[in-house]
């Protein structure tokens, strides 16, 4: 079934730093479910994935983050890479995309080391979520409750909010975001 039929679903990343997989497999996970996928960065032209420190695929970016609108969007993903994410909580664009879902209530699903950018947007006082081990600290600094598991869903008024811990764990954020995104 197409659950997420109708649904369009915005990928943020910074123009360099992401790690490859954590963008296309969730993207992959939304087009098999019936939805469509926008990539949003800070930039025009391409995003430049990477296997871990390796340059791998460059991607056609479809929308610049200063002029897109939330409206135009159902839900957002924010994949890892130590850089994407650093990158991303230094844009202001970014980072008001970012607090824009949480304020639609709009579901957020990250993964790796994106919830950086989360902290950024000020959106994880109170949230349970995991990510990468070392965003631990800077999590639970932030307000945030860390716990180490593959995906952690955490339901806060209106907003739900999916967090994964790292490649290894994405068939669970895979499967997880679409069944969240397909209930909003």
């Amino acid at each position: 079934m197409d659950t997420l039929q109708g649904k369009t679903v915005a990928f943020l990343v910074a123009p360099e730093g992401i790690e490859q997989v954590e963008l296309t497999e969730p993207w992959q996970a939304v087009l098999e479910a019936g939805g469509s996928a926008r990539l949003v960065s800070t930039q025009e032209g391409q995003a430049q994935g990477f296997n871990h420190l390796d340059r791998a695929d460059r991607f056609e970016v479809d929308e610049v983050v200063g002029k897109a609108s939330v409206r135009d969007f159902d839900a957002l993903v924010l994949p890892g890479g130590v850089a994407n994410p650093d990158a991303l909580r230094m844009d202001a664009d970014a980072v008001a995309f970012v607090k824009a879902f949480f304020d639609a209530g709009k579901p957020v699903a990250a993964i790796c080391h994106a919830p950086w950018t989360l902290i950024e947007a000020g959106v994880v006082a109170g949230r349970s979520l995991t990510s990468w081990p070392s965003l631990r600290t800077d999590l639970i600094n932030a307000g945030a409750r860390w716990q180490d598991e593959q995906v952690t869903v955490c339901r806060s008024g209106p907003n739900t909010l999916v967090t994964s811990r790292k490649p290894d764990d994405l068939p669970a954020f895979n499967e997880t975001l679409v069944t969240t995104f397909a209930a909003s």
